[in-house]
């Protein structure tokens, strides 16, 4: 069993930039890949940004590519992701999630969540 609990989400104009944390509670973090997803108003949870065990291996959607940034640290228990250049569109609430085996993009393969935090871009 792994806890996930995020962190960093707040209101942002238009062109700023937020840190999202995911700190882990329960099994050992560095057993799972860890992956971002978020879910805005009246639309389907979409992936964002997924990271391997190691880092070593990161995938990020289209949408985000170049504008942020997943890592991870292991010894801390904690991901991140790291939103730059933020839109009106990448409102939403963000969730963290984990799973064993390779880092992917289908939220079906996650097996922990967190309760998800509140990005606001304001135009």
């Amino acid at each position: 069993q792994v806890q996930l609990v995020e962190s960093g989400g707040g209101l942002v104009q238009a062109g700023g930039s937020l840190r999202l944390s995911c700190a882990a509670s329960g099994r050992t973090f560095n057993m799972y890949a860890m992956g971002w997803f978020r879910q805005a108003p009246g639309k389907e949870r979409e992936f964002v940004a997924a990271i391997s065990r190691s880092g070593g291996s990161i995938v990020y959607a289209d949408s985000v590519k170049g504008r942020f940034t997943i890592s991870r640290d292991n010894a801390k228990n904690t991901g991140y992701l790291q939103m730059n250049s933020l839109k009106p569109e990448d409102t939403a609430v963000y969730y963290c999630a984990v799973k064993w085996g390779a880092a992917t993009m289908s939220q079906n393969d996650y097996e922990y969540w967190g309760q998800g935090t509140q990005v606001t871009v304001s135009s």
